[in-house]
Formats: C-alpha cells, structure tokens, sequence
C-alpha cells in the first residue's frame, strides 16, 4: 500500500510539472518525452490519445519516418508504437536504409551496432563500433510483437500470443525456451489467407489472438476454431478472434483485412 500510494503522488507530480495540457505533451515534446510517459503508464487515460498522436505526429513529420529517440527512449519506442496501434512505423524503422537506420550501418558494412547513428562520420574518440543499446527494444519487438509471444504471467505460466502481420512481410517465426518448454509462433500470409501455427507447452495456458475478418470463418485443423479441442472460450474484439487455449499444438486459419492485420 506504501508504494502504491507513492506511485500515484510521482504520478500525479509528474503530470503536474511537465505535461503541457494545451498543447498534449511532456516538456519540450519530443519523441523520448512521448515515449517514457506512455510506456510506464503514466500519462491520464484521456490524454494518451493526444500524447500518442504527437509522437506519430513527430515522427512521421519531423524525423520522416526514422527513429528520433536516443538510447533511452529506444528502449521502449517499438512496443510503445504497436500498443498505440502502429505497428507500420515500427516496420517502416526495420526496414529503413536511409540515415538514420539501423539499415543505414548495414548499407555501410557495419557488422555490429554503432554507438551512434552517424558512426560512419562522428569522432571514433566517443563512437563505440559495437554499442548493442542502440537497437533498442526491436529484438524484443521481433518476438513480443512481430511474432507474438509475450508473458502474460511470471514465466510464461500464461502466454499472451498476439502476432502484428505487417506491410509486404509475408511470414514470421520465432521460438522461445520457456520454463515450461518450447513456445512457437509461425505465421505465413497469402493474400487473405492468414496461417499460423502455434506450441502452447505443457501446465501452461495462452490467450491466442488471431487476426481475422470474423469469429466464426477461423479454422484449427479441420474444423472451426469455437470447437476445436483445447479451446476453453473465444470472443471477437478488434479484429481479432481471442481463444483461451490449454497447452497443445494449434493451426490456426483464417481470413484477413488490412485493419485487422495492423
């Protein structure tokens, strides 16, 4: 009860110092002053509409598409993007060549990281050739977001399976050695035609949320997915069929829109 009540007046002081009511941000409005806020959730619900649209905003206007943060802000940038609803952007990030990118170190033979995104021109005195940091959070939105398989529980006891299909990519796979054994995510997309093939290991459970046109048009295996075995319940909701499964192998089929794909 100490702590909370302690978060709540940081929270409260926070937001009182440095959000700007008027003009929907934090401080001097940049991205990082955007990004922190929304990810450890401490901007009002009825304000993060506006925070997140001024970091859209800064990004898509001021930085052209590119990563305007530094290490700091990196770290959260790609999960913060996705959770809001645009996952495009973050695409758009990974598969960037221009400076600066990511993309841009490996079109100038970079092998590893560079400390900073000018590392190829900037004074080799305080500009590391292998600085990890700068990638931020995009491995961890490779599999959290891109792939889908996040804890929803300590060590994956439940898994939160949510796959983000995005731009021309047509499939992702990843696996994660959990606790309880092998988790699996591999998606392939054709057209519409969503298919995505799952590992639930042993004594856990998952909520696994597909993208789909509907509830009812989803298959696993060779019948509808509200039967299947090990299906305990299902809901439709932004479009997306929820199932909550028990452990197992599952295919998953179904059709999809654009919308439903972000």
């Amino acid at each position: 009860r100490r702590f909370s009540a302690l978060a709540e007046k940081l929270k409260t002081a926070l937001n009182a110092k440095f959000y700007n009511k008027e003009k929907g941000y934090y401080d001097n409005g940049s991205q990082t002053s955007c990004v922190l806020p929304l990810a450890f959730d401490m901007v009002p619900p009825e304000e993060r509409p506006r925070v997140f649209g001024h970091l859209v905003e800064k990004i898509t206007k001021e930085t052209k598409g590119h990563v305007g943060t530094g290490l700091v802000g990196g770290q959260w940038l790609n999960r913060v993007l996705t959770e809001g609803g645009r996952p495009d952007i973050v695409y758009r990030f990974a598969t960037n060549t221009a400076y600066p990118s990511w993309g841009y170190m490996v079109e100038k033979g970079a092998t590893t990281v560079w400390e900073l995104w000018n590392g190829d021109t900037a004074d080799p005195a305080m500009n590391s050739g292998n600085h990890v940091m700068l990638v931020g959070d995009l491995a961890i939105w490779f599999y959290e977001c891109l792939a889908g398989i996040k804890p929803a529980q300590t060590g994956f006891k439940h898994i939160l399976m949510k796959p983000h299909p995005v731009g021309d990519l047509k499939f992702a796979k990843a696996t994660h050695r959990s606790p309880y054994g092998l988790i699996v995510s591999d998606w392939k997309r054709d057209g519409a035609k969503f298919d995505w093939q799952i590992t639930v290991p042993p004594n856990t459970t998952a909520t696994v949320c597909v993208p789909a046109a509907n509830l009812n048009d989803v298959t696993e295996g060779r019948s509808s997915a509200i039967k299947a075995k090990g299906v305990k319940a299902f809901r439709y909701e932004g479009g997306r069929a929820i199932f909550e499964v028990e452990a197992g192998n599952y295919q998953f089929v179904s059709s999809i829109s654009e919308k439903a794909a972000q």
